[in-house]
């Protein structure tokens, strides 16, 4: 018998996907010492991978009638999308794309923050809290290290 699909088990599998392509590009870019390839590394594997698996499993455990649908796929796909332009836009050293991006995964996480308003009912739910918190905390940081940089 298959799984019905959900949208926490979708965040869930694009988080391992990332994982695993964060890990082949370590073991890619390590050896021929490219620029910036431990930087894409970890962050495939931790934002683009940990943090989006583990809103998936997170999402799972809210109950599903106070979730509209429309939110998780912008959710997924905003996510996706900011996570694109702070990668593009730090690789091609272009601040624009990396603010865009972060503005983007920021945006994201206020509609996260706004769906789970009211359903902290487990302990799932008081984690994907806290993970909300430190990623919107970490977000302006890396924003202001990178314009730091740049």
């Amino acid at each position: 018998m298959r799984t019905p699909l959900t949208p926490g088990s979708v965040f869930h599998a694009a988080g391992v996907f990332f994982v695993i392509l964060g890990g082949i590009i370590a073991a890619v870019t390590s050896p021929m010492e490219l620029y910036r390839g431990s930087w894409l590394a970890a962050y495939l594997v931790l934002v683009c991978g940990v943090a989006q698996a583990a809103m998936g499993r997170a999402q799972e455990s809210l109950p599903s009638r106070t979730v509209p649908r429309v939110a998780w796929r912008w959710q997924f796909l905003g996510w996706n999308a900011g996570n694109a332009l702070v990668i593009a836009g730090t690789l091609r050293q272009t601040l624009p794309l990396v603010y865009a991006g972060g503005l983007l995964l920021l945006a994201v996480i206020a509609t996260a923050a706004w769906v789970l308003r009211g359903g902290v009912t487990r302990n799932w739910g008081w984690l994907y809290a806290a993970l909300l918190v430190i990623l919107a905390v970490s977000i302006p940081t890396g924003l202001v290290l990178a314009h730091l940089r740049g």
